[in-house]
């Protein structure tokens, strides 16, 4: 039987990576908004009383930014080499499979 605390541990992991501000802000189409650490970017946003984060992320803050901020610090971390790509206009060509 599962640990209460190894399962409590996957909720929580569960819902933060379900309500992620990294993979929000990376999912919105809003052309022109800002790509690197957007998810972080976009949590300290909303902590510091930022009034449309619509307008300039294309996406709304998770309700508990203050969790959020770490998993979206790591998660934008890991996407960092894909980002400046994307916002230097370069096309990684990248396909997998075999």
């Amino acid at each position: 039987m599962i640990n209460q605390r190894a399962f409590v541990a996957l909720l929580v992991l569960l819902y933060a990576l379900s309500g992620c501000a990294s993979f929000r802000t990376l999912d919105a189409a809003k052309p022109g908004k800002p790509l690197i650490y957007s998810g972080t970017r976009l949590d300290w946003y909303h902590l510091n009383g930022g009034c449309c984060p619509m307008d300039r992320f294309g996406a709304e803050p998770p309700t508990y930014a203050l969790l959020d901020l770490p998993f979206s610090f790591v998660a934008d971390t890991l996407a960092l080499p894909a980002t400046i790509c994307a916002e230097l206009g370069l096309g990684l060509n990248v396909s997998g499979g075999l």
